[in-house]
């Protein structure tokens, strides 16, 4: 069977839900006379393909404008060919800014590395098939939007790289269809967000919160179902947790095929080819100027001197 779950945990159960897919949505409507109510899911997946099957079920079930479906795009939509720039290294980068900063290997502000990195480097697709399995879903009129931990400082480089592997979310996305013309702060957000052509760009923030916040400044109804992809648990968490006492059930899918590549992450390697690109990368920032990324300037010799001391 080319399709493989690996967990499903599910309120209705995972027999239940898979006797759900088999009978067909006219049957289940003909019985109850109205579509079954929403159920909560939890699952993990290697596979996309799993995915949009259970989402156009659940169009069929309900509409295609009730199941909003949110799909992670770093580990989950798309990867980095190489582990500099990668996920993995971002959060390597993170940890190390939050314990010495005179680590060896932690890079001066890893934000502005990585929108340089991004810059710089070309993204594949997480599966071979993944721009194929989002058109089906954007075809059958679900609405499909992209929920991302990026920032906006990242948005020329992110619509870049989907536009590169076939990938457009904005005639699929949630209202507004263009988006705002600008960040916004919501209530509490430490940071600015930012909704543009059905790509959500939250910051790093609390995804759960950052996603209700969108459907709340939306004006619309919210939808029956949310169906969440994401390669990181905790994201999926805070999604079911700020749903977890409103009508909207949540669907939500951990995908697990990058899991080796991440967790075989070579910080040393990863080191040594920063060391080898960053001049080029500052030679071009210096030669045409910091429009597309902005490097910070070399830190001073403080940490060497501390240790002469």
């Amino acid at each position: 069977m080319y399709i493989r779950v690996l967990r499903v945990y599910s309120l209705i159960g995972f027999m239940t839900l898979f006797a759900a897919c088999a009978t067909s949505p006219a049957s289940r409507t003909a019985v109850a006379g109205t579509p079954p109510p929403a159920q909560n899911l939890l699952g993990t997946t290697d596979e996309l393909q799993l995915v949009t099957e259970l989402a156009l079920d659940l169009a069929d079930t309900y509409g295609g404008d009730k199941v909003l479906v949110a799909l992670d795009i770093d580990n989950t939509l798309l990867v980095m060919e190489q582990d500099l720039g990668s996920d993995q290294w971002f959060y390597w980068q993170t940890a190390l800014a939050g314990e010495d900063d005179c680590n060896a290997l932690r890079v001066d502000d890893h934000f502005a590395v990585q929108g340089a990195l991004f810059h710089a480097s070309a993204m594949r697709p997480t599966q071979a098939n993944a721009a194929e399995q989002l058109r089906r879903m954007q075809d059958a009129g679900l609405k499909v939007i992209a929920l991302t931990s990026r920032g906006p400082e990242y948005r020329l480089q992110t619509f870049r790289e989907l536009r590169r592997n076939g990938m457009a979310f904005w005639p699929s996305a949630w209202a507004p269809q263009r988006g705002y013309p600008r960040p916004f702060t919501p209530e509490g957000a430490a940071s600015p967000v930012h909704y543009e052509d059905g790509v959500y760009f939250v910051s790093g923030q609390d995804k759960g919160a950052m996603l209700n916040e969108l459907l709340h400044r939306s004006g619309e109804a919210f939808p029956t179902l949310v169906v969440a992809v994401d390669d990181q648990q905790e994201h999926l968490n805070a999604i079911m947790q700020a749903f977890s006492f409103k009508p909207t059930k949540v669907h939500a899918w951990r995908y697990s095929r990058e899991d080796d590549k991440a967790e075989a992450f070579n910080a040393v390697a990863a080191d040594a080819h920063w060391d080898a690109i960053e001049p080029a990368l500052r030679r071009i920032q210096e030669i045409l100027g910091p429009d597309n990324y902005r490097l910070p300037e070399r830190s001073t010799d403080d940490c060497a001197s501390d240790s002469d001391g």
